[in-house]
């Protein structure tokens, strides 16, 4: 049974984006994070989901976002989705992190086997 889950629980796929937010744009920034958030919750594969801003210490990003899922085949209609809301919403991610100076580093992560 525990390798059973621990099977499962490597396949499963973290999507962890890192921000650097000044303040200015915080608020506008978040709302955007949770009208997709909200929208990547009702997704097949969505295990869970954080929204972290930073408390202390010296790192450079200040709010870093992460979504389980599944497996890496939950990827794809996930972001076609989200794609889809922003086309909706007539929101461009880029056009706003350059409108307010966010910069940001984004990748799929999975676990290590240690």
């Amino acid at each position: 049974m525990k390798q059973e889950r621990l099977s499962n629980q490597s396949e499963r796929i973290y999507r962890v984006d890192k921000f650097i937010v000044p303040d200015h744009a915080r608020e506008e920034f978040l709302e955007k994070v949770q009208a997709t958030h909200q929208l990547l919750k009702k997704q097949s594969g969505f295990l869970q989901d954080f929204v972290l801003e930073q408390a202390s210490g010296p790192g450079e990003f200040n709010i870093v976002t992460m979504v389980e899922w599944n497996s890496i085949e939950s990827i794809e209609p996930a972001r076609a989705a989200v794609m889809a809301l922003h086309q909706e919403m007539k929101f461009n991610p880029q056009e706003l992190f350059t409108r307010l100076g966010i910069k940001a580093d984004l990748g799929n992560y999975k676990r290590v086997g240690i």
